[in-house]
């Protein structure tokens, strides 16, 4: 005999927090404004959460929040810092760094993706720098926890080191950063790349002529 239930016996799914719903409706707000920019709709959005046009702007004050709210999860390094951090210690210095570089060239490609396709359509705000170097103080606090994260990754080799793993993790970073450019020609792969950190660019030890 088939089990029944009633209806007062049926358990509602409780609701989700606001951060919560925040959080999900961004979640499928970001592969779409990395495809259709700022033009994308908010019913679009919508559909892709499965949820209705109007709990957007419950959730949020408008579009532009939400656009914002994108942007500010692209910048987010929580990911990839726990991808860092999960990288094995007991793997040879330039294994642990081709992975390193992967993990930074995917968190680069996503926020690249949502700045450029913000700032294609004139959305993207730009904080002006504040720092006494010229930085913008947001900008270095999301950098700081992946530089030390890949400084981890310097440690184990840290006798055999020339410079100590933070000024490496740094120098790596800023490389990687700027490797990562949109559009260079040519780009040099990851493994040239880590080679290239380690190594330099000469052949054979000695002074370039």
């Amino acid at each position: 005999m088939a089990e029944t239930f009633s209806t007062s016996s049926r358990r509602r799914a409780a609701p989700m927090e606001p951060d919560q719903r925040r959080a999900m409706i961004v979640a499928a707000a970001l592969p779409l404004v990395v495809e259709y920019g700022s033009s994308v709709s908010t019913a679009k959005i919508a559909r892709a959460a499965g949820i209705g046009e109007g709990t957007i702007f419950r959730a949020f004050a408008d579009k532009d929040a939400l656009l914002a709210a994108c942007m500010a999860e692209a910048v987010r390094p929580d990911d990839t810092v726990a991808h860092l951090e999960s990288i094995a210690l007991d793997q040879p210095l330039t294994a642990r760094l081709t992975e390193a570089a992967e993990v930074m060239h995917g968190y680069m490609t996503r926020l690249g993706a949502v700045a450029g396709a913000l700032a294609a359509a004139g959305r993207l705000e730009r904080p002006a720098p504040s720092g006494k170097d010229g930085r913008s103080p947001d900008r270095e606090a999301g950098l700081a926890a992946p530089r030390a994260a890949l400084a981890a990754l310097f440690e184990p080799d840290q006798d055999t080191l020339r410079l100590a793993p933070e000024r490496l993790a740094d120098a790596f970073q800023l490389m990687l950063m700027s490797a990562g450019r949109p559009g260079a020609p040519d780009p040099l792969t990851t493994e040239e790349l880590v080679d290239l950190f380690l190594n330099g660019a000469l052949t054979t030890p000695g002074e370039a002529r």
